[in-house]
């Protein structure tokens, strides 16, 4: 019964679970995670240049396989 105490007191931030969010609010979430996606993926491109060109390789791959 304690956690539902502390499930009530939830972030302000965070909308209701049975209310929808707003649109502009998921929006800017979603800008928020691919920013920092892209950041993450910039991260790891410098610090493993070899399995990256191995990645990039394989992408390019699979591509070239859907294209008609």
């Amino acid at each position: 019964m304690e956690r539902n105490s502390e499930n009530s007191s939830a972030d302000p931030d965070e909308p209701a679970g049975n209310t929808p969010e707003p649109e502009a609010e998921r929006r800017r979430r979603r800008a928020v995670f691919l920013r920092e996606l892209a950041e993450a993926r910039e991260l790891r491109a410098r610090v493993q240049p070899r399995k990256t060109k191995e990645r990039r390789m394989r992408e390019a791959l699979r591509m070239r396989t859907f294209r008609i």
